[in-house]
């Protein structure tokens, strides 16, 4: 299921009172599973700070912990040491000031796009029942849903049913969007178009995001600052500060200044899937086999 989106033409803009910028700061954060006997390390001593306002990407190499970090901000689990804190204040668990898109739909299958936006709002009964109409319908005018609201999720295509998660998160006026490879799965056209789309709303709105992607054209077309992590446990490993004009097109990532930045990425990514090389050579020779 496809449908032209104009992705250029948004309707009345939410940036006042809507814009909230949250800065986070992750100090000295570590993160390990299992119990003590076969306990692995997943981040170490991890320091980064997310900048309000910003489009912050996190790539790394596969199993890094990248959706670990995600469920720390978020507040789905809590560090093993270090604290993360929004705006100054500590994170101590989900809250709707911090909104995750996950790479699997989850959407409730048996509501409507409009019931899954209003769905938050109004099971905490923040808005009177015209106000939460009105502000649901005009988010969903804005992501291109305004003829679909009263269809059911498995009614929606892929990308659909993403910009219908991102009104849900929307609606909750969050300090920080939190998108963990969100368009993973769709087709490279939908994919593409998703993309710009996302940008488009960042651009207009100037909201704090933490966007995690495996792919490295994806990471430079969006970000402001690329943050680049090392193999297991996690940590650190480069910020890249990514300064390509904005608006930003697709075609700009044939330009020399992308390939430079792209070149940069690969490099640091391909030195810790080598050391990962090694380390698991070591393991394998050390086994006796």
């Amino acid at each position: 299921m496809q449908e032209a989106i104009d992705i250029m033409d948004f309707p009345d803009s939410t940036a006042g009172a809507d814009a909230i910028s949250g800065r986070v700061d992750l100090k000295s954060v570590s993160k390990a599973y299992g119990e003590e006997w076969e306990r692995q390390e997943v981040i170490t001593n991890l320091n980064l700070e997310i900048t309000p306002g910003a489009l912050t990407v996190v790539v790394g190499p596969s199993g890094c912990g990248k959706t670990t970090l995600v469920n720390l901000i978020a507040g789905f689990e809590t560090p093993d040491s270090g604290e993360i804190l929004l705006d100054g204040r500590a994170i101590t668990g989900p809250s709707k000031d911090r909104m995750v898109v996950f790479q699997e739909t989850a959407l409730i299958p048996w509501q409507t796009a409009y019931e899954n936006v209003v769905f938050g709002p109004k099971l905490r009964g923040e808005l009177a029942r015209d106000a939460l109409r009105q502000k649901a319908e005009g988010l969903l005018a804005k992501v291109g849903l305004a003829e679909f609201m009263h269809k059911y999720p498995l009614q929606l295509s892929g990308g659909m049913q993403r910009r219908a998660e991102l009104a849900r998160a929307l609606i909750n006026q969050p300090q920080i969007m939190i998108m963990d490879e969100p368009f993973r799965g769709l087709d490279a056209m939908s994919r593409g178009l998703m993309q710009e789309f996302f940008l488009r709303l960042f651009e207009e709105n100037q909201r704090t995001n933490l966007f995690v992607t495996s792919e490295i054209d994806e990471a430079i077309f969006l970000a402001d600052r690329l943050v680049v992590l090392s193999n297991r446990p996690a940590k650190l490993r480069a910020i890249i500060d990514i300064h390509l004009p904005r608006p930003r097109r697709y075609q700009m990532l044939s330009s020399p200044e992308a390939f430079r930045y792209k070149r940069q990425a690969l490099e640091i990514l391909h030195q810790e899937a080598m050391r990962s090389f090694r380390g698991s050579q070591a393991v394998y020779s050390a086994s006796g086999r």
